[in-house]
């Protein structure tokens, strides 16, 4: 069960709440991009990043000069949003219409991953969850690289995930209405691969195990 906190208590629209922890996992696995805000002399800002999850931490990746990175290292309290949209919920009534999605939510402070071998694992962790064996093909981060390169993680203890996935919910006096009501499904596909021209000699890997029923197939 997910933690429930004063931060995570869902207030608008409890009823899409949802409490499993796997959901929460299945959100950030999917994602991967995550909305991360930061307080600076200007205002607060929000900025998207690449985010993956490893266990029940959350990992984010930058360079050692970036002002994301440098800030979140303080350990100052923020805040990680993941999104997908899965699709409009097309009503009778302007007022009704509404959307499909998965969300998440994640508050506490990022800590730094300071061992070069905890680190390299964590980044091949990323490569593996997008591209299953990759990195037993290619060149692995050197010494220089991951000194370059600042890993965060923050742990999953206080987070909240919202599901909507209801179908039309129209007023009695609109359903006699003739007007077509219904769901417009928004699906992600996956692939093909498409490879750089130095590529096009070399057998076409396979990462369908990685993304299931969003990999491309011909019949799409």
């Amino acid at each position: 069960m997910l933690s429930q906190t004063k931060r995570t208590e869902v207030k608008k629209a409890k009823h899409k709440a949802i409490f499993e922890q796997e959901q929460l996992h299945k959100i950030i696995d999917e994602s991967l991009i995550g909305h991360i805000a930061i307080s600076e002399e200007n205002g607060p800002i929000v900025i998207p990043m690449l985010a993956w999850r490893v266990g029940d931490y959350v990992y984010i990746h930058g360079a050692n000069n970036s002002r994301l990175m440098r800030t979140l290292k303080k350990g100052f309290s923020t805040c990680l949003t993941f999104t997908l949209f899965d699709g409009w919920v097309l009503a009778r009534s302007a007022f009704h219409h509404s959307a499909h999605y998965r969300s998440a939510v994640v508050f506490g402070s990022f800590e730094t991953v300071e061992d070069a071998n905890e680190k390299d694992q964590v980044l091949n962790h990323f490569i593996e969850h997008i591209a299953p064996q990759r990195t037993s093909q290619v060149r692995l981060s050197n010494a220089k690289e991951l000194a370059a390169t600042m890993v965060l993680r923050i742990p999953l203890t206080e987070a909240s995930v919202k599901i909507s996935n209801s179908g039309v919910n129209d007023d009695l006096s609109d359903l006699d209405r003739p007007v077509w009501a219904g769901i417009l499904p928004y699906r992600t596909v996956v692939g093909p691969l498409e490879p750089v021209e130095a590529s096009t000699h070399l057998d076409e890997p396979d990462y369908s195990q990685a993304y299931g029923e969003r990999w491309y197939s011909n019949t799409n």
